[in-house]
């Protein structure tokens, strides 16, 4: 049963430095928030700890089984993908690469669930490829809110771009005006 409210952001190439931007800005929020940068393994940790230095949220990588908590950031291990389990629990799992990458973005997007109660925004940040535009389909039709960065902002505009070409993105927006949308929506 979906119970919580979910922020899932997906980054690639330039993701640290955008989300390094975007994470002072934002405040507690009433949501679980949870990141798939891509990334490899060995180099996660190092990343959720860059980040939880800027960040007023506590910031982990996801384990196996574990229940998300509003105001709370999890960072995707490297080298697995992340599923949610009824908007509720991270199952990670060692799949076929999706979009050439692990963990995929569009696979942890198209994991979520309608949820009941609650709201769901899909975020796409800087990176290369189409990853995540699937996903950003999938919870626009699930009637969550959808994000992109700009091209001003970004260091590469591969994803976004791809993203907002579905015709299903909400807001084109820079670094600072998505830090001050999610507070709307979620702080």
């Amino acid at each position: 049963m979906p119970y919580n409210n979910i922020v899932m952001i997906g980054a690639s190439t330039g993701g640290l430095k955008v989300l390094e931007q975007l994470f002072p800005r934002l405040p507690v929020l009433k949501a679980a928030v949870v990141i798939v940068q891509h990334i490899v393994p060995l180099v996660d940790q190092s990343f959720a700890t860059s980040l939880a230095r800027v960040s007023k949220m506590p910031i982990g990588l996801a384990r196996e089984g574990q229940i998300l908590a509003p105001g709370n950031v999890y960072l995707a291990p490297g080298g697995v993908h992340l599923h949610l389990a009824g908007n509720r629990t991270f199952h990670l799992f060692n799949g076929e690469k999706v979009n050439s990458v692990r963990p995929a973005i569009d696979v942890a997007m198209k994991s979520l669930v309608a949820p009941v109660g609650a709201k769901i925004a899909g975020v796409i940040l800087t990176g290369m490829g189409c990853d995540g535009a699937a996903g950003i389909a999938h919870i626009k039709h699930l009637g969550g809110i959808t994000i992109a960065q700009d091209q001003k902002t970004s260091v590469i505009y591969g994803m976004p771009k791809a993203a907002a070409e579905t015709g299903l993105v909400d807001f084109i927006l820079s670094t600072e005006k998505i830090a001050d949308k999610l507070t709307t929506l979620f702080g």
